[in-house]
């Protein structure tokens, strides 16, 4: 198949396998797949973020989340031993679900092993790949989730949102920390000061 083929091909399975959930949620007056849309969002944070970003990390990137329903919380213990082994699992899970989509579209081995690792969050801090597609889920957080996140839980204490917001600034890296606060992320109006607090 040739590349800008094969490209295309990926990108239409993966969106099409996305657009399959039926968890759905409201975005500049449109519904959306939840997945469908967090796809799209963190495709064009890469742009923002790293628009030299090749092939390899466009699919892996559009990857992170895929058909992350069919894991649900649910199926593991309560606390937080359950949820390890549940983001445990959806590692391998999307990391095996873009390796078959990549397979079908016509990818060689390499690039499948490439995507493989960066998506199941192989060596953040040492691989390239995987620290970039975590720097770009953290600010894809920051800028779209992290609101909503404090909405759920009015319950948390400032600490408990300290805590929150460094532990995701210690997995990103200098550069996608120095981009968050440049004003190329839009920080959550009403936790801009907490932020500033935390990284300060």
């Amino acid at each position: 198949m040739p590349e800008k083929n094969r490209y295309e091909t990926a990108v239409a399975l993966m969106d099409a396998a996305n657009g399959e959930d039926p968890n759905r949620v409201e975005w500049n007056g449109e519904t959306w797949p939840k997945e469908r849309l967090y796809s799209r969002r963190m495709v064009e944070m890469l742009e923002r973020f790293d628009p030299t970003a090749d092939e390899a990390m466009k699919l892996a990137v559009r990857a992170q989340h895929i058909q992350r329903w069919r894991i649900p919380r649910s199926d593991f213990p309560e606390g937080r031993q359950g949820y390890l082994q549940w983001r445990t699992r959806l590692y391998r899970f999307h990391a095996d679900t873009a390796g078959e989509i990549l397979a079908r579209a016509g990818y060689d081995d390499a690039t499948r092993e490439r995507v493989k690792q960066a998506v199941g969050k192989r060596g953040i801090k040492v691989n390239p790949d995987s620290q970039l597609l975590e720097d770009v889920a953290d600010l894809v957080f920051i800028e779209y989730y992290l609101e909503e996140f404090a909405a759920k839980h009015p319950e948390y204490s400032e600490e408990k949102w300290l805590d929150i917001i460094r532990k995701t600034w210690k997995k990103m890296s200098e550069r996608a920390r120095e981009f968050a606060l440049s004003g190329a992320v839009k920080l959550p109006e009403a936790l801009k000061g907490l932020i500033r607090k935390a990284v300060g």
